[in-house]
């Protein structure tokens, strides 16, 4: 029995992150692979203060970004998506979650700047650390209207 070939993508809301989710679609359409969509949360550090206590608002966050994440795959995606994309919400680092994530998958897609950093950087934090650390090749696409992929590793690149 085969494995099920795996596309994972890094959503979180950004331009650059949908992005990705398209370009995504497109290449596991292409190659009959299923696209694994994965939005991470965690707390902000915060100086001087506690750190919270998990509960009600664990599930206040992580139910948030189940919404934001079902909206981007609706809007990326449409309504006749060929392929069959999964949505996962997961609690973390996003970098260290979506490594964790693709390990074993095809693909790793991600946008190439995604909420915070500077405006002029050519890769965001994320983007970057899964670049040099991902045990899949890295797939890294711009959300400026060029849906082309800006960087893309494959396993034997620079290790």
């Amino acid at each position: 029995m085969t494995a099920q070939r795996r596309i994972v993508v890094g959503v979180d809301g950004s331009e650059s992150s949908h992005a990705a989710l398209r370009w995504a679609a497109r290449q596991a359409a292409l190659v009959g692979a299923t696209v694994e969509a994965v939005i991470t949360w965690e707390y902000p550090t915060v100086y001087g203060w506690g750190v919270p206590v998990a509960g009600v608002a664990d599930v206040e966050v992580a139910a948030y970004a189940g919404k934001t994440l079902a909206e981007v795959v609706a809007q990326a995606t449409g309504p006749q998506c060929p392929v069959e994309v999964c949505e996962r919400v997961e609690c973390g680092n996003a970098a260290q979650v979506l490594l964790k994530v693709a390990d074993g998958a095809e693909l790793l897609v991600l946008g190439n700047r995604g909420h915070g950093g500077f405006a002029g950087a050519l890769l965001g934090s994320v983007s970057q650390h899964c670049v040099q650390h991902a045990s899949c090749p890295v797939v890294v696409v711009r959300g400026t209207g060029h849906e082309h992929a800006e960087h893309a590793n494959g396993p034997a690149a620079g290790r």
